[in-house]
């Protein structure tokens, strides 16, 4: 493929639409071609790269997408659910590639996005960082070796604004885990709750969660045993390597017809 993939990104001026948009102009295989915000916003019609710190680059702020004026080949969407849907309704209407990094959907949401994947090709992932992907793979082998003879927690850190506990990232951690060891992950966790809980029940996966301060992402997961414990972590300090592999993925997805994919299909081609 030697045309760039002209992208848009919804959430524009938000803290990951900037980051994607600064990794979209930097990267040599990409341009941007629309920067979409909610309904009424104050910043329509301003230059987005004039508003977000990197120069005028000829791309105007909108809050409605315009196939005509607004023409691209894959959408990125790091909103939440609800807009997540009129996008991807949007981008199954015109046959439009997309890429959701929006967590917190339910099964009935998630159903919807199977559906729409029959038409169009989705990349749906809760973490597009390399790294986290790895740490999908350290944790399954791990869950292999040690699973069995562990009380297993997940501790999630993200920062204040975060609206969805667990992160989709520390669920899919617990599917991971789960597949391994052939559990059911809603009837295999346990949320800590104030009070008198009784002793650690055995084949359960533990949640902590902490919501503070500007915290990127932290995923920590133990496996404790008598007499020793391992722990694996995963700390993000910024938010350009969500971004790096969202664009990956868009650039990937680019010409896919159709199918539900994730980070590691990306990553593994």
């Amino acid at each position: 493929m030697n045309k760039k993939t002209r992208i848009a990104v919804t959430g524009a001026t938000g803290r990951m639409g900037q980051e994607l948009i600064k990794e979209i102009e930097k990267n040599h295989n990409t341009c941007l071609t629309a920067a979409l915000i909610k309904k009424d916003h104050k910043l329509i019609k301003q230059d987005v790269g004039e508003v977000i710190g990197i120069g005028k680059i000829g791309v105007i702020i909108s809050d409605e997408l315009n196939i005509q004026k607004n023409d691209f080949d894959v959408l990125i969407d790091f909103t939440r659910p609800n807009g997540t849907f009129k996008y991807l309704e949007y981008c199954h209407k015109f046959k439009k590639n997309i890429v959701i990094g929006t967590t917190g959907f339910s099964k009935e949401e998630y159903n919807i996005i199977e559906k729409y994947s029959k038409n169009i090709s989705i990349v749906l992932s809760s973490n597009f960082s390399i790294g986290i992907n790895l740490l999908f793979k350290l944790i399954k082998k791990t869950s292999e070796i040690i699973g069995k003879n562990s009380d297993i927690n997940i501790i999630e850190y993200h920062h204040r604004n975060k609206i969805d506990a667990p992160s989709g990232t520390a669920l899919e951690i617990g599917n991971v885990i789960s597949k391994v060891m052939q559990w059911d992950l809603n009837k295999h966790s346990i949320y800590y709750k104030k009070g008198i809980t009784g002793i650690r029940k055995q084949e359960k996966i533990g949640f902590s969660i902490i919501r503070a301060g500007d915290i990127v992402g932290k995923h920590t997961v133990m496996f404790s045993s008598d007499g020793e414990e391992i722990k694996i972590t995963h700390t993000a300090f910024n938010r350009a390597s969500f971004a790096k592999g969202a664009i990956k993925s868009a650039i990937w997805v680019h010409e896919k017809q159709n199918g539900l994919f994730n980070m590691m299909d990306v990553l593994s081609s």
